[in-house]
């Protein structure tokens, strides 16, 4: 048994394999202008040289034609002048460009051959023309040392006539033809390339400008950065997927910003509460030298402003939150949640007075939305909790649940101050607090949080100032009461 082997079986090295690994690669990396331009330059340069190549098989063909027809002239002239010619040459050596064409009879015996033989080369075909067994045909021939064209065509009682030209300036015809369209064709291969690279350049311009772009925003981080247009009326596929990437890019400067805000918003908001944190912390480190009731003082600040900083961050946690986790969706009674809200609601606020009014048509079975339970109760505790903190005392918050058109909408009133118009515009955002309520709690985290829950159950809420005075939210759900 002979021992095993050192030596390195195949592998992909520099053979196939190694090439097509090193050849991928190059192609990949060559741009799409490049590709783009060499794909419209093989375009164009094929069909130019097809055109030529059709060209000059038309003009081949056309002058071969051409001497064809004299062919068959002299062959009919030649019958007509010696109809009783015998075997043998009739007229003519071919050796002269302007002379007459030759001629010579051919017999189907080829025992009368004359002895001097033919001028013309004489075949068995030949032979089989004169007997009457084959058609007519044409063929090239050299005579004397010069190209030629043969006609052999039948002549009468068992002899064949063969006829030729010279054919010098056919040829010379074909040359010249093929150089002038091989030049066209060059030139059409040029002019093909630089189609292709204006081509190139002019429809991916629009591509460059997005890339240098996207480049741009990549190295400054700064997504309000936009592609540049041409004027209205000079739309075309790479125009609408620059203003798709413009249209992203706002979207996205939109996200930043808000990011952003919110970021500086809620390190502000923390701010304050974290300082009396840490200073009633500090206090409480030092409870040897309080009194008790100052002890018991502090304890419950720090105990309330826990409590705050919590609830914040917990709002924050929320709002992060673009959707709602589908798993969680059912079919939720509307005005049982309402209901159940609005007990939850006069428990909290015992000195307001909350009046329910729910349509009868709303009830039951069929009055139900695809949702999350406890989103939706949240979204109806920050409206109400809202209402309740601007209502003065001993007025009520009107809240009722409707369905006019089988959409459900649920509406919240208050008789409070109302919502001015410069604040108006605002009540959604977060943090934001009207001049009017930056004594009270809160936030500024309700309403905002209360629009994007409804928005991800694809509802909409809106603020306005009620008639009479005081604020007026509408919650309309997008679909019909039992809809899924």
């Amino acid at each position: 048994m002979s021992a095993p082997s050192n030596k390195p079986g195949p592998g992909p090295g520099p053979g196939r394999g190694g090439r097509r690994e090193l050849g991928a690669p190059w192609r990949r990396r060559r741009p799409l202008r490049t590709r783009l331009a060499l794909a419209v330059t093989a375009a164009v340069a094929f069909v130019a040289l097809g055109v030529c190549g059709a060209a000059f098989a038309v003009v081949r063909s056309a002058l071969y034609h051409q001497l064809d027809l004299s062919l068959t002239q002299s062959a009919r002239l030649a019958a007509q002048r010696d109809p009783g010619a015998g075997p043998g040459t009739l007229a003519g050596q071919c050796r002269f460009l302007a002379a007459p064409a030759c001629a010579e009879v051919v017999p189907r015996d080829p025992g009368r051959d004359p002895a001097q033989g033919f001028l013309l080369p004489v075949g068995a075909r030949a032979r089989e023309v004169a007997a009457g067994e084959r058609a007519p045909y044409y063929t090239d021939i050299e005579v004397a040392g010069f190209p030629a064209r043969m006609l052999t065509t039948d002549f009468a009682d068992g002899r064949a006539l063969q006829v030729a030209l010279r054919a010098d300036t056919v040829e010379a015809g074909i040359t010249d033809a093929a150089h002038l369209l091989l030049l066209t064709g060059a030139a059409g291969v040029l002019l093909a390339a630089a189609l292709g690279y204006g081509v190139s350049r002019t429809g991916l311009a629009p591509v460059t400008r997005l890339t240098a772009t996207a480049a741009r925003i990549a190295a400054t981080r700064d997504p309000r950065h936009r592609i540049e247009l041409p004027p209205p009326g000079r739309e075309d596929e790479i125009t609408r997927l620059a203003d798709s990437f413009n249209t992203m890019l706002g979207e996205l400067e939109q996200s930043v910003t808000a990011q952003r805000r919110l970021v500086a918003d809620a390190s502000h908001e923390l701010r304050t509460p974290l300082t009396a944190l840490r200073t009633n912390a500090e206090l409480l480190a030092r409870a040897d030298r309080l009194t008790p009731e100052q002890r018991e003082r502090a304890a419950g600040a720090l105990g309330r402003q826990l409590r705050e900083v919590t609830g914040l961050v917990n709002d924050l946690i929320e709002l992060a939150r673009d959707e709602e986790p589908q798993p969680l969706v059912e079919q939720v009674r509307l005005a049982a949640l309402l209901e159940h809200g609005v007990a939850a609601a006069r428990t909290h606020w015992p000195a307001v007075p909350f009046v329910l009014r729910v349509d009868e048509g709303v009830r039951g079975a069929g009055g139900t939305v695809p949702g999350v339970p406890a989103r939706l109760s949240r979204l109806l505790a920050n409206l109400l909790d809202n209402a309740a903190k601007f209502s003065p005392p001993g007025l009520p918050v009107e809240v009722g649940l409707t369905a006019p058109d089988g959409r459900p909408e649920l509406t919240v009133r208050d008789h409070g101050p109302g919502i001015s118009d410069e604040d108006l515009p605002y009540v959604f955002d977060r943090f934001y607090r009207a001049h009017a309520s930056r004594a009270l709690p809160g936030s500024g985290l309700g309403l905002a949080m209360a629009r994007q829950i409804a928005r991800a159950h694809g509802a909409e809420l809106e603020a306005r100032r009620a008639p009479g005075g005081g604020a007026l939210f509408r919650l309309t759900f997008g679909r019909r009461l039992g809809g899924r």
